[in-house]
């Protein structure tokens, strides 16, 4: 069975093979679900970094980003895995060309990074940031959700996918400024509370900009008594 199993495994890798995550092209060999050009430039964010949403910082003595030094937040912390011009194209092919099969890259980097820490916070549940219907219904998957269900099945927090729901069909957020995002997303967010009280939770998410969506989402989550809220999200521009 075995190796029927093995020979069945190698026929769907010379059909459908397998492609880097980040560059898109086929992987060959034993490459770990990257290749190794993309592997030696592909940068995580590591210090120096926000303290509160986790953006790469250029200089090493600040503790905040600008926006962090200047806005009141709705969540804990936040921590990001990728420089946005990094992994850009990737994020959109997951997104916007059906590439789901990123998820699994992306919750393995989550733990290989943050894993120690994610766990430290010990949350209660993973919510992703939701879709719209309209919007979940024409891409036909939420990108968040994914990595989210990825990053339970390696870490065992579950995910509630239900438990936030975006009510209105908002305009991408990509080029307006914090008001303009805020005012956006002013009532978007609905909590659906259940009878299970929870006081931690991780929100995700694909983009960090400029924090404006998980303040939306935490706000609500706030209100309905949770504590802590963590944000995870994918990738983040530098911060000044």
């Amino acid at each position: 069975m075995k190796k029927k199993k093995r020979i069945s495994e190698m026929l769907i890798g010379l059909l459908y093979p397998a492609h880097c995550p980040v560059c898109d092209e086929v992987l060959s060999g034993r490459t770990g679900g990257i290749c190794t050009p993309c592997r030696a430039r592909l940068r995580t964010v590591g210090d120096p970094y926000c303290v509160k949403c986790g953006k790469p910082l250029h200089d090493g003595q600040l503790v905040y980003c600008h926006d962090c030094g200047t806005t009141k937040h709705m969540f804990t912390r936040g921590r990001c895995l990728f420089y946005y011009e990094d992994i850009r194209e990737s994020v959109y092919r997951f997104k916007y060309e059906g590439r789901q099969e990123y998820a699994s890259f992306y919750a393995d980097e989550a733990v290989r990074i943050l894993g120690e820490e994610i766990l430290s916070w010990h949350a209660e549940a993973l919510i992703p940031i939701p879709l719209n219907k309209a919007k979940l219904k024409k891409r036909g998957y939420n990108q968040a959700a994914l990595f989210a269900e990825a990053l339970s099945e390696r870490l065992g927090i579950p995910v509630l996918k239900g438990a936030l729901v975006r009510e209105r069909n908002t305009v991408p957020q990509k080029g307006l400024n914090r008001e303009e995002r805020q005012k956006n997303l002013k009532k978007a967010f609905k909590f659906i509370q259940n009878d299970v009280k929870l006081k931690t939770i991780i929100l995700i998410d694909d983009i960090f900009t400029t924090g404006s969506t998980v303040d939306a989402a935490g706000a609500l989550l706030r209100h309905a008594g949770v504590a802590d809220i963590y944000v995870i999200t994918l990738a983040s521009g530098n911060g000044i």
